[in-house]
């Protein structure tokens, strides 16, 4: 297990899966942050509510962790419907596709996780279905074959995707309503640690909770699983009481420091800096020198130490901030100064 799925929980553990799911928000007065969303949300369902009518289809957009499956849960919660849960791998066919939509219920929610990894030949079948709530059905093969059009139940799709720009602008378009989950900041994600505590029967200070929720890198998902790892440390080590003290404890444990980097995360930082003198430095040697694959580094760690302002990407390769010397504690070298201006290190 890398050190990553080791603090963030691996979610092969069933009872892991089923305490998470405890803490999801049941309705949108539950939900914490995302005003904009939610109001959007709350006045497109009261209106589908008054009308009678299924909720129009919504595709959920943003990093992993924010609510995007809570959202969808909420959806169907607010509109007293049951919600089928699938994601893009999964469904391999059409027939697949058809299996799940023959099988719903009269304004039954549809949530699709990784909506923009559907195969091109499922998604041309999802096209009559947003529109027209209807199934184009291929009976027979060669000349003998036919279309068969079967009429389906009025149903909402809710999509959820981490690559808003992999959604193909036809899928794109047929959905009413595209929201876009950002980061919280740490005042909310205090709220969501306070809220999970209560739920898990864990003491904790509004201290404790607030160096948790400053270490979540603004995710809630890794929020919630921070708390947990910390209790465990606190109910091991200490009395279970988590104070401000105890939550620093056990989040060195784990190897996440006052920003919310972990292990591999400072290593890429620091492969950067004590390696190739800040760089710039192509991702695939960078990703060799962590022992890491290049579309780990990109897709799971890069993105934080962007938004952290602790590395940035050039045309020439990538290159560290001022602040990442400084929070790995080295003296920035010259090169550092006027990246770009340097010689292009190990660039492809």
């Amino acid at each position: 297990m890398s050190p990553r799925e080791e603090l963030l929980g691996a979610r092969s553990d069933p009872i892991e899966r089923a305490e998470e799911a405890g803490l999801r928000p049941r309705n949108l007065g539950e939900f914490v942050g995302q005003g904009e969303v939610r109001e959007h949300l709350s006045v497109m369902l009261e209106a589908a509510r008054r009308r009678g009518r299924p909720a129009d289809h919504v595709l959920l957009a943003g990093p992993p962790g924010l609510g995007k499956t809570s959202l969808a849960g909420i959806v169907a919660a607010e509109m007293g419907v049951s919600i089928r849960v699938t994601s893009g791998p999964a469904i391999v066919r059409a027939g697949d596709l058809a299996a799940l939509l023959t099988d719903l219920q009269q304004g039954d929610v549809l949530f699709i996780d990784e909506i923009h990894r559907l195969p091109r030949a499922v998604e041309e079948v999802l096209y009559p279905a947003m529109e027209d709530f209807q199934l184009d059905v291929v009976l027979g093969k060669g000349p003998a074959a036919r279309s068969l059009r079967l009429e389906l139940p009025a149903f909402t799709l809710v999509g959820a995707t981490t690559r808003t720009g992999l959604v193909s602008a036809p899928l794109r378009d047929r959905f009413g309503m595209v929201l876009r989950l950002d980061h919280y900041p740490a005042e909310e994600l205090q709220i969501i640690v306070e809220r999970a505590a209560t739920i898990l029967g864990v003491s904790i200070t509004g201290d404790g909770a607030g160096e948790i929720a400053g270490r979540s890198r603004g995710t809630p998902r890794i929020a919630n699983r921070l708390l947990k790892r910390v209790r465990d440390v606190a109910e091991v080590r200490g009395d279970g009481h988590i104070d401000r003290d105890a939550a620093r404890v056990g989040l060195a444990l784990y190897g996440v420091d006052e920003l919310g980097l972990d292990k591999v995360d400072r290593a890429v930082l620091s492969a950067l800096c004590a390696l190739f003198g800040g760089g710039p430095v192509g991702l695939t040697t960078l990703a060799v020198a962590v022992g890491e694959e290049p579309e780990t580094v990109e897709d799971v760690h890069e993105p934080f130490l962007l938004v952290s302002g602790l590395l940035a990407r050039t045309p020439r390769g990538r290159i560290a901030t001022a602040r990442a010397w400084e929070h790995l504690g080295l003296e920035s070298t010259p090169a550092d100064a006027s990246p770009g201006l340097g010689p292009t290190l190990f660039n492809e």
